[in-house]
């Protein structure tokens, strides 16, 4: 596998992000989740898979996330989505490419057609989770929770053996951030797959995505009794498979 590499995109900020430059001239984007990075399954299998097909590959790691610069509590959506940005700029440049977005991931994913709408050929999302933070956290917070957020300025949420630090102004920023209104006029393949048994993101905020694609060739894929990371080799073989057939009908 490639070793990893680091992009300065300021005096104090460095990113770090795995990259293959390809033969020929489409890219597949990997955007990972909220609070994970570039070490697991997912990026593993999307960097091989391209090695294989002699694609080009970007994966990256937001600020505060895996070994990038930057503390996690001062991140948010906005600044995600312009490392993002900036990213694809300095290392895709003018080359098409497929995005790829896991749960957080395609939030980003979707802030990124304002920026790169002629060069985005596809989208692939994995348990898609766009605007997350207002639907699926502060709107079920209890009065208690919502209370120490706004007088803390931060409430460690614990959910299964993982505990979130989530920031009064990650919250605010989100609000800021909203994608699920803005329909996208682009004529590209959008694959949406999301596990039937996911218990943190419901199979709707799929539904949600697609729905803003109005000329897309799109479908749902629901795995059955797939969880929300569908890390399984199992599950990332229909990843591949479904990745495959959006990078068939480009090339």
């Amino acid at each position: 596998m490639n070793k990893f590499k680091y992009l300065k995109l300021s005096k104090y900020k460095k990113i770090r992000y795995l990259s293959i430059i390809p033969k020929n001239k489409i890219y597949i984007v990997f955007l990972h989740g909220f609070m994970s990075d570039l070490e697991g399954e997912k990026p593993k299998n999307f960097q091989k898979y391209c090695k294989k097909k002699k694609l080009g590959f970007l994966g990256l790691e937001y600020s505060g996330h895996g070994k990038s610069s930057g503390k996690f509590t001062l991140g948010n959506i906005s600044k995600w989505s312009d490392e993002t940005r900036i990213t694809i700029k300095k290392i895709v440049k003018k080359n098409n490419f497929i995005l790829v977005g896991s749960s957080m991931g395609s939030w980003l994913a979707l802030k990124q057609f304002k920026y790169f709408q002629k060069q985005i050929k596809g989208f692939l999302g994995i348990g898609s989770a766009p605007e997350f933070l207002e639907r699926l956290m502060w709107n079920k917070f209890s009065k208690k929770i919502k209370k120490e957020i706004i007088s803390k300025g931060i409430y460690n949420l614990k959910h299964g053996n993982y505990e979130y630090p989530i920031t009064y102004q990650l919250i605010k920023n989100g609000r800021k951030n909203e994608v699920l209104k803005k329909k996208l006029k682009s004529k590209i393949f959008v694959t949406m797959i999301h596990g039937s048994k996911d218990e943190v993101v419901p199979v709707k905020y799929s539904r949600k995505v697609l729905n803003l694609f109005q000329k897309a060739n799109k479908k749902l894929i629901i795995i059955k009794n797939g969880d929300h990371s569908l890390s399984s080799k199992r599950n990332l073989k229909k990843i591949i498979l479904e990745l495959n057939k959006i990078v068939s009908n480009i090339i």
